[in-house]
């Protein structure tokens, strides 16, 4: 006999109404605040500040302790009620408090290929004496860890911001708020930094080797990463091939070194747009970015040749930056690409 499962649903669905409420609020506080500046200080008037449901349940609390108060005319009781409603409205004020004067500023966001979460990096720095207890950067459903920041302090809050496709991914808008000290109140403020990340094409999981490209003879001016004559050391990076990794060197000094290498035989790969051969725009530029990306993990010199730019060959960490910024804005909408 099969189980028939029954979960209750709700006549009454309340996400859309907090939802269109959620849009209305966001535009209200945008018309009344305005863009602000890569560096922002939290002025008092821009601070917002609610009970919690601990600070509902604490005020009922305490309503009923002076009602009882009242009505047996105890004098032990209408002290412990009035100590109370004092500490309540403390924390009401030090809430508030622990947000003003915050300087909020943009640390930056690496690119990420499509699919993956950008980090945008927000800066928050304590210009008073005081401490600023249990802070935390939001927006939406993304949350920074709760941290606590000294006197004269700067500390990284984190948000992780998920990306579908190539292009631009933006935080038009996000928040900083606490619960300190008692989580009887929230305080929180709005910030609009129209802030945003590149995102790279997603490279596909398998691609055909890109054609063969002719082979440039010639002489470096600079050191390579190829493996003709041994030129020294230098320090491990990440993506750096295990047998470049000089063993002998790490076991002396208990540093990780990996072995550079110069020459003048150059074979130079050129990844064609023309050459990816794919259904649509996205799957062309998803194979291109597999091309780029095998390049610069065999430390080739490799270029890009697209309809509307060329990128001579190079290497390194810059070079890729560029070519894979190339692919990402290829083609975009106007109003994404501004």
């Amino acid at each position: 006999m099969s189980s028939i499962q029954w979960q209750y649903r709700s006549p009454f669905d309340f996400e859309p109404l907090r939802k269109s409420i959620a849009r209305r609020t966001a535009r209200w506080a945008r018309k009344r605040q305005g863009p602000d500046s890569a560096v922002t200080r939290l002025a008092s008037g821009r601070i917002y500040i609610l009970p919690t449901g601990v600070g509902l349940v604490y005020a009922l609390m305490t309503f009923a302790m002076l009602l009882g108060s009242m009505n047996y005319n105890n004098n032990l009781s209408f002290v412990l009620t009035f100590v109370l409603v004092a500490l309540g409205l403390v924390s009401m004020h030090q809430c508030q408090r622990n947000l003003v004067n915050l300087e909020i500023s943009f640390a930056g966001v690496e690119p990420v290929f499509a699919g993956q979460s950008a980090d945008f990096r927000i800066a928050v720095t304590n210009r008073s004496r005081n401490y600023r207890h249990h802070i935390q950067i939001y927006n939406g459903d993304a949350k920074s860890q709760f941290d606590d920041i000294g006197p004269g302090e700067s500390k990284i809050f984190e948000l992780e911001v998920p990306t579908e496709q190539r292009g631009w991914v933006r935080l038009p808008r996000f928040g900083i708020r606490t619960l300190f000290p008692f989580e009887l109140f929230r305080a929180w403020a709005w910030l609009h930094m129209d802030l945003q990340g590149l995102v790279y094409p997603k490279p596909v999981d398998m691609a055909p080797a890109p054609p063969a490209s002719q082979v440039a003879q010639g002489s470096r001016k600079h050191d390579a990463r190829g493996e003709e004559d041994f030129a020294g050391l230098r320090r491990f990076h990440d993506g750096d091939s295990p047998r470049l990794v000089a063993w002998k060197a790490y076991a002396r000094s208990n540093e990780l070194l990996s072995k550079q290498f110069s020459g003048t035989d150059i074979s130079t790969l050129w990844i064609e747009f023309a050459a990816a051969s794919a259904d649509d725009l996205e799957s062309r530029l998803s194979v291109l970015s597999r091309w780029v990306i095998d390049a610069d993990a065999q430390f080739r010199s490799y270029g890009l040749r697209m309809p509307t730019a060329e990128y001579p060959p190079s290497h390194g960490a810059g070079h890729r930056h560029r070519c894979l910024e190339a692919l990402a804005l290829y083609k975009l909408p106007d109003e994404d690409n501004a």
